[in-house]
């Protein structure tokens, strides 16, 4: 399998996940609409990466989610807003093996033995090991999340003070 040094998320980008090389090093497998590879780096240098293209960084990003979606844990990222890519993961951050998607690219979800079927826009179908329900609500998330951000770009919102509250 083809191996790269670095990664930029691009509107191809279905999901990744961690994975060993042979000497134990944290790589990465990423899948695209044509292609699957993999990258030098862990997936969370590969958002950090691909975040810093746009001028901001990954915590900045996890804390912007985490304040537009309340204190939730797992909350979906938006890696670059101008082609409007978000991704939500399957399980914390702090996992090596998370699988990080693109709702975008997530056509249909259905049950399979107690676990979630995901079909995506190229026919490529794979399965997660969680129930359906708890990846069809991170999904929700994670749309929810970019049509706030995406409605933020088009209305930005500003904030008033409280007159009750004071100085």
């Amino acid at each position: 399998m083809f191996i790269q040094n670095k990664y930029i998320i691009n509107p191809h980008f279905m999901y990744m996940a961690g994975q060993y090389d042979r000497n134990a090093k944290l790589c990465t497998l990423v899948t695209e609409l044509d292609r699957t590879f993999i990258v030098d780096k862990s997936p969370l240098e590969i958002l950090n990466d691909s975040i810093r293209c746009i001028g901001f960084d990954l915590r900045g990003a996890m804390e912007t989610a985490r304040w537009l979606l309340g204190n939730k844990n797992m909350c979906p990222i938006m890696v670059n807003p101008v082609h409007r890519i978000c991704v939500f993961p399957d399980k914390s951050s702090k996992h090596n093996d998370t699988k990080w998607f693109n709702p975008v690219h997530i056509t249909r979800t259905i049950s399979s033995n107690q676990q979630a079927k995901v079909e995506f826009t190229n026919g490529l179908t794979i399965t997660v090991p969680m129930k359906l329900y708890s990846f069809n609500h991170k999904l929700q998330t994670a749309e929810q999340f970019m049509k706030m951000t995406i409605g933020i770009e088009k209305e930005p919102f500003s904030f008033e003070k409280d007159p009750r509250k004071g100085a």
